[in-house]
């Protein structure tokens, strides 16, 4: 392309990622001065330069790339730790310590083998692959990643799924408003970008249907018995094998054995109905919102919704301009934080950045990964001497909760009652952090409103709360969240000597070493399991990536070393879990004054990993066969 059209579509571009690009290209570190200053933070929203310096960088960037299209110039080698350094905190507007620079260089295939690649050291005989069969449960995103990289390997899957196609949640919840609050430019595959979402956070049915092309993409389908739902899964030692009893669509159970189990099925998966006196009692539909019969109208209807979360959070605004009456009824508030890229859609001139500039993309994908997660870390750890500790957990966490009463305050208006309701009385994070989806601003409309007394009993036209006061209503919503607390219920799931995970865990203390093996439970593993929830953003599809680059590191160790299973030290587990308990206890998560589902009736956090993502990237990248034994 000639340099004046090419200098047309790169205006289209941001900043940052545009910058990176250039000085990665060109090695010409001193434009990283000429532009840092208008560099303010990771997202679009926060550069500033003037139209002048935008058009210089356009106008240089045209000219290298035409340069180097025609042969006239080389690119320069990949950036050098000193030069990527400066890159990358130039690139976010903020110091990013060296330590993450490894990570950055895998995730641009700037050292050596692809992030999550797991190749064979000594390929093992062929009908030792051949005859090794793993089972996975449950082809959401993580199930679908996996098997994906199994069958890189030449593994052999069977995948059991309970639903009639692919997509996990993204398949199950079709509430209004349904969607991402991970910038989905960070929530897809590594190994499958996708240019073309529509938005910057994408709604439910783009998910959805960006899993049902991965499925095809990589011929998984073939692989997946669906409508099949595992009700059981002993280890034999005997046969070495895991033992499994699915359940068809019709009622038929079938039996199955495969040599490793992996359990796909998250944290998010089984709804939780709220233990309400009269609940099926209700004359109307009532409906949890994981369960949504879009049959329902809703136009007109006074409608009850109990629960105030993250579900809640998007329906509630989605459907206010329909119903004659919303009445939400919440335990708590929760911190909500404006984004103003959560409603836009991706421009075209963005869209083709990212697919046609060279490294544009890495560098946008680093910026969220340092927008949506660590670079959030420090303000989330307890300084023992702050004088507030009910309220925030330090200068930054304070300064968190400022900005976002602001906002609230600027949403809800001059209404005392009102703010107070809205407004949190724990620090920020204390519980999951969602996107304002409106929810302030529909709180002031005149046929909404909030109520804040316990519910005494559900009756068949309404909800009855404390004093007995009566809130009629035609149609119930429950926003009320899953069983967390219950992992891989209502499977039956049992290891060496029958011990099943139930008897481990307990019904609400779910363990494992990484989040993802369990001592007794041989070639048993777990994707988003116990401790690997993130709390503090980024995504939960990266966090799946370093679960199955483990997961395929431990199969690999077994089938090269000729023998049957491996499980993991129950030393190397406990001490993992305390390290895990210790770290939580510095954290925001474990907070006193804050209930959550991420803990169990102890008060122990189980579900939210209390590391960095940079830490479990790096506690997942390799295995130490010392930690494991094998027969």
């Amino acid at each position: 392309m000639t340099t004046p059209s090419l200098r047309t579509l790169i205006e289209g571009a941001d900043l940052a990622p545009l910058l990176m690009m250039y000085v990665q290209l060109s090695g010409d570190r001193a434009e990283l001065d000429r532009y840092r200053p208008h560099i303010r933070g990771p997202w679009s929203w926060m550069e500033d330069a003037p139209p002048a310096l935008r058009a210089r960088l356009h106008e240089r960037c045209a000219a290298l790339l035409e340069a180097i299209q025609s042969g006239r110039e080389q690119a320069a080698p990949p950036p050098l730790p000193d030069l990527l350094a400066e890159m990358v905190s130039t690139c976010v507007g903020q110091t990013v310590p060296d330590e993450y620079l490894p990570l950055i260089a895998h995730e641009m295939g700037l050292a050596g083998t692809p992030l999550l690649d797991v190749d064979w050291r000594a390929r093992p005989a062929p009908q030792a692959i051949n005859d090794f069969h793993v089972a996975v449960i449950g082809a959401g995103e993580s199930g679908l990643g996996m098997s994906i990289k199994l069958a890189r390997l030449g593994l052999r899957y069977t995948i059991f799924e309970k639903n009639p196609t692919v997509g996990g949640i993204w398949f199950e919840n079709q509430y209004p408003s349904c969607g991402v609050d991970t910038p989905n430019h960070f929530y897809q595959y590594s190994f499958e970008p996708n240019h073309n979402w529509s938005r910057y956070f994408s709604p439910r049915d783009e998910l959805w249907q960006y899993l049902e092309r991965v499925a095809d993409r990589y011929a998984v389908r073939p692989h997946i018995r669906f409508n099949t739902e595992v009700t059981e899964a002993a280890w034999s030692d005997e046969r070495a094998c895991w033992e499994i009893v699915v359940r068809e669509a019709d009622g038929t159970l079938r039996h199955f054995s495969a040599h490793a189990l992996v359990c796909a099925v998250g944290q998010l998966n089984r709804p939780r109905f709220p233990d309400i006196e009269g609940l099926d009692r209700f004359a109307g539909p009532a409906m949890h919102t994981a369960q949504w019969d879009p049959s329902v109208a809703l136009d007109g209807r006074r409608v009850a919704m109990i629960g105030t979360g993250a579900s809640g959070m998007q329906v509630g605004p989605s459907i206010a301009d329909r119903v004659a009456q919303l009445s939400i009824f919440q335990r708590s508030p929760h911190w909500a934080v404006h984004n103003p890229l959560y409603h836009a859609r991706v421009e075209p001139g963005k869209k083709w950045a990212l697919a046609n500039l060279p490294h544009y993309a890495s560098w946008y994908r680093f910026q969220l990964f340092w927008a949506s997660a660590d670079s959030l870390y420090p303000s989330l750890q307890v300084d023992p001497g702050w004088s507030t500790p009910n309220l925030s957990l330090n200068a930054e966490n304070h300064a968190m909760r400022e900005r976002l009463i602001e906002h609230i305050r600027a949403e809800v208006g001059d209404d005392p009652t009102l703010l107070a309701k809205a407004v949190p009385n724990y620090p920020p994070y204390g519980k999951r952090m969602l996107r304002d989806n409106g929810w302030f601003r529909m709180l002031r409309r005149e046929h909404v409103q909030l109520i804040t007394d316990p519910i005494e009993a559900i009756e068949p036209d309404g909800v009855r709360t404390r004093g007995s006061k009566h809130t009629p209503a035609d149609i119930l919503v429950l926003a009320t969240g899953f069983r967390a607390d219950r992992l891989t219920w209502p499977m039956k799931i049992s290891g060496r000597g029958g011990v099943t995970l139930r008897d481990r865990w307990g019904d609400d203390d779910p363990r494992a070493y990484l989040g993802i093996t369990v001592p007794g439970f041989p070639n048993f593993f777990l994707m988003y399991g116990p401790n690997t929830n993130l709390a503090h953003g980024g995504s939960a599809i990266f966090h799946s990536e370093c679960q199955t680059r483990y997961t395929l590191l431990a199969l690999r160790e077994v089938l090269e070393r000729g023998q049957r299973a491996l499980e993991v030290r129950e030393d190397v587990h406990d001490e993992f879990n305390r390290r895990v308990d210790a770290q939580h206890a510095k954290m925001v998560w474990a907070h006193p004054g804050v209930g959550s589902w991420y803990k169990n009736r102890r008060g122990r956090v189980f579900a939210t990993s209390p590391w960095r993502m940079l830490d479990y990237w790096n506690f997942t990248r390799s295995l130490d066969p010392s930690e494991y034994r094998f027969s």
